[in-house]
């Protein structure tokens, strides 16, 4: 594995970028702020933009480390910061690593989260030589696990009670993953 850092991705719609103070407004709006879309991620809604900014400076503060990886998804027609996707845990020792996203609830159901995902996956597995990708899912939340598949991951199997949320309830985790090795990984993607 050679970490390369949160380089710059482009798809055919999106940029994905490191994310900046600038964000702050968007980040706020589009998802920090919205019950619905953060309802099973492991972090609270946002109350305001300083909470917002704070992350941000969090984020900001961790891009000098190039195996740290976190992009703002942007909209190359109209430049708007629309999601999130990271690495959220890394195992440098299986060359493993665990991606979590988020996407603003008013660009649902357009195939964004899948598009960024691919591009991501392949640049970790492709430029920087991890040999698998892995993402998990609260249970109740079926159209993540969807949003995985359209990726090119394989279902693995639910984790009974193996998780807290983020209100310290026990869930089921849905596991998915994908191999560098698994054949024709490019050509299987789902659209």
């Amino acid at each position: 594995m050679e970490h390369l850092g949160t380089k710059v991705l482009e798809t055919n719609r999106l940029i994905l970028r490191p994310f900046c103070q600038d964000d702050c407004k968007a980040v706020y709006e589009n998802w920090a702020s919205d019950d619905e879309v953060t309802r099973y991620l492991s972090w609270h809604t946002h109350t305001d933009q300083e909470q917002t900014r704070a992350w941000l400076a969090s984020r900001e503060s961790r891009y000098a480390d190039l195996r740290y990886y976190s992009w703002c998804i942007v909209l190359k027609a109209t430049g708007e910061a629309v999601g999130d996707i990271s690495c959220i845990q890394i195992d440098e020792e299986i060359g493993a690593a665990e991606l979590g996203w988020v996407l603003s609830g008013q660009y649902w159901g357009q195939s964004i989260m899948p598009e960024a995902g691919r591009r991501a996956i392949d640049f970790l597995l492709d430029e920087v030589g991890f040999r698998r990708v892995w993402a998990r899912h609260d249970a109740q939340n079926p159209k993540s696990g969807r949003a995985m598949i359209k990726c090119g991951m394989r279902y693995e199997g639910t984790l009974r009670q193996a998780a807290l949320n983020k209100d310290g309830q026990l869930i089921d985790i849905v596991i998915y993953s994908i191999l560098r090795s698994d054949a024709r990984r490019k050509d299987a993607l789902i659209e």
